[in-house]
């Protein structure tokens, strides 16, 4: 009975810490079925939504439940998660081993640095605005919007504990820096220069896993995904809209 619960709580934790860094619903699944697996469980059974797991040994017996409250991406925590799955699968990892290990991940600050989540952000804006055949005197001009615009998400997220609205607030940053730079004519395109400023905004891999989760016949967790993404890109594009109304 302990090597059951435990192998349970297991399978628990590991769904949990991919699906809260951004894996796909069906590769959670997968993995806590191929896990199951590897210790002669082959009847496991889970259902996986972008805020709940719950999973069972096998289908007579008891059901346990985790939440899953806060969603990142964090792909590096997804890819160390799958190393432990690997192990345990080709037989090089106890149950109490991997659990441990998977503590070990969950707590280890594998994040970058703000600083660096900013400096990434302010060059990433840069070049998507010249990608998006913008000018170099574009560059300068979307490095600053997109860069005061990522701060202000990061700060008013913790500030308002809504992700939609520092969104909102954010995108309206960017706006308002975009068209007050190129009005002191520091800039060609204000166009080039919002659209490349947005794109550290835009949920990229929300809206792609919520396409594979569809594609995969996980209705309730591609929908989900994908109105998420839609409640994002409404923000952002309401904030710009704002600003264009303004100026």
């Amino acid at each position: 009975m302990e090597r059951t619960e435990d192998l349970i709580e297991l399978c628990l934790l590991m769904g949990k810490m991919m699906q809260q860094n951004g894996a796909e619903t069906y590769r959670v699944e997968d993995t806590m079925t191929r896990i199951a697996q590897s210790f002669g469980r082959d009847e496991s059974q889970s259902y996986v939504t972008p805020t709940g797991i719950m999973f069972t040994i096998s289908p007579g017996a008891h059901a346990k439940l985790v939440r899953v409250s806060a969603r990142e991406t964090n792909l590096e925590k997804v890819n160390l998660a799958n190393d432990v799955s690997r192990k345990i699968a080709s037989g090089d990892m106890s149950i109490h081993e991997a659990y441990k290990e998977l503590r070990k991940i969950e707590t280890s600050p594998t994040d970058y640095s703000i600083l660096m989540q900013i400096i990434a952000a302010t060059l990433a804006s840069g070049f998507f605005t010249i990608m998006f055949q913008g000018s170099w005197y574009d560059f300068l001009p979307a490095c600053v919007a997109g860069g005061l615009g990522f701060i202000a998400l990061i700060n008013f997220i913790r500030l308002f504990e809504i992700k939609f609205v520092a969104e909102f607030v954010a995108s309206l940053l960017i706006g308002f820096t975009a068209f007050s730079l190129f009005s002191l004519g520091i800039g060609k395109e204000v166009d080039k220069i919002v659209v490349g400023s947005i794109m550290p905004l835009v949920p990229g891999l929300l809206i792609t896993n919520a396409v594979r989760d569809l594609m995969a016949g996980h209705l309730i967790s591609g929908l989900t995904k994908g109105a998420e993404a839609f409640l994002t890109a409404f923000a952002i594009g309401a904030g710009i809209a704002v600003m264009f109304a303004l100026f």
